[in-house]
Order: structure tokens, then sequence, then C-alpha cells
């Protein structure tokens, strides 16, 4: 009787925790308190700069870090972002629960300009304020214990600990490709647009910022029906169809002078 008791009020505490809503509105699950969160992120992201090298291109990290404060600086809250420019040549980048950020420099040769880079850290802050990361971990959560997710990154390299890595959403690094889903990758899209347009970049440059993806990948990539991600055209055209929307808030910007000149 007291174990069901047990049960039971565990399903309620979780019931209550999983009760969310997206930035977009859309209905989450959520088990994982934010806390836990923000310290998987910060752990995962020491470790990925204890193992891997990190530009010493002067220019290359003062222009990354000039376009991702421009960002942050709109996303408000009492948040401190934290941003390294791995040297790695896939075109890439992330942003992990707890404020971190990771640009590969690869991405600086397909992202031509501030706004095309703006465009993918935007897109990857808005994975963590739409709290993807928390989403999955909250799947994997249902079948281990929160100790032991926790444990998993403090331990040696294991298939807990890939695990975890992929639901924070750089398993890649770590050999276990864990993608976002189609509707995480259009939130983050959409989110991404808004977040750019705030700090003053062009949203427009998001287009042409895939239409680069897609040359790089130089039309290599599979089928969409094959992919959790949308296919290079469908997300240009999502993001071409979202450009009017947020248009204004690019006026906005420069016209109260946000005018990054990120060089």
């Amino acid at each position: 009787m007291r174990f069901r008791r047990l049960i039971m009020v565990s399903a309620l505490t979780a019931g209550l925790v999983a009760c969310a809503t997206s930035p977009l509105g859309r209905n989450q699950f959520l088990l994982m308190p934010a806390g836990e969160m923000d310290q998987m992120g910060a752990t995962a992201y020491a470790q990925m700069k204890e193992e891997k090298p990190q530009s010493k291109n002067s220019r290359e990290v003062n222009y990354v870090l000039c376009v991702s404060n421009a960002i942050t600086n709109t996303v408000g809250g009492n948040q401190q972002w934290e941003v390294t420019v791995f040297q790695e040549d896939s075109a890439n980048a992330f942003a992990l629960p707890g404020g971190k950020i990771g640009v590969h420099t690869g991405l600086l040769g397909v992202a031509k300009n501030q706004s095309q880079l703006a465009a993918v850290i935007g897109h990857e802050i808005g994975h963590v304020q739409a709290q993807h990361s928390n989403e999955r971990m909250s799947l994997q959560y249902a079948t281990q214990s929160g100790m032991q997710l926790l444990g998993a990154l403090a331990g040696q390299d294991s298939a807990a600990k890939q695990g975890v890595m992929a639901a924070l959403g750089v398993g890649a690094e770590y050999g276990l490709a864990l993608p976002f889903s189609r509707k995480h990758e259009a939130e983050a899209d959409i989110i991404g647009l808004q977040l750019m347009a705030q700090a003053g970049f062009d949203p427009r440059e998001s287009v042409n910022l895939w239409q680069n993806m897609a040359a790089a990948n130089g039309g290599n990539e599979p089928p969409e029906f094959m992919s959790t991600h949308p296919s290079n055209s469908t997300r240009i055209e999502g993001l071409r169809a979202r450009i009017p929307e947020v248009m204004p808030l690019y006026q906005q910007a420069q016209a109260a002078g946000r005018k990054p000149q990120c060089g």
C-alpha cells in the first residue's frame, strides 16, 4: 500500500513538472529541473573544452564573440553566456543549457557574413530557450534514474554518457548522432529568426545561409523522409515564409541603434 502511494505521489509530481509550454505555445513534457539541465550542460561543455582544440585566432574568436554577445544581450534575464570557438572543420555550432555556446571554425567558411552566422547562433540558442534538450532528456529519465543521467557525464566514456551528450545536442562529437526532431528544428528556426532580428541582424540572410549549407553539402543530403531534420529546401521555404513576420523586429532594432558591426 505504501509502495503504491509512493508511485502515485511520484506520478503526480512528474505530471506537475511535465506541464510546460514552449516559447511558441507548444505543449511540452518536461521532467528535468532546470538546475539539473544547467549542471549537465556545464559539465558537458567543460569536458569538450578539455578534450577538443580551441581556436587561437583572435580575429575569429572576437568575431564570434561579437555576434554571440549581440544576440545574447537581447535574451534578457540573469544568464551569463560563455562562448568557445573550437578548431573543427565541420560547419557546426551548438548551445547548451546553462548558457554555453560552441562554434566550429568550419562554420565561418559557410556563414559568409555576420547575419548568416547570427542565423546559426540564434537557432542554437532557440533550442535552449525552448528547452528541447529537457524534452529529450525527459524521455531518458523515464527509463533511467536522474542520478544515472547525472553520473553518466562524470564517468568514463560509455553508452550512458553518449546518450546524455546526444540528448544535450552534442552527441555527434562523441560518436552518437541524435538529431533534434523536425518540430524542434522548425521551432528553433523561428526563435532564431526572432532573436537575430531583435539583435539587429538581417533575418533575410538566414535563407542565404541555408543555401550556402546546401551548396557546401554538394546536394548530398538524404531524402527528407529518411531524416528527422528538414531538408534544406523545406527549411529555406519555411524561413522565407516567416521573414515578413520578423522584419518589423529588425527595423525596430535598427531604429533603436542596434546595428552590429562584427568583422
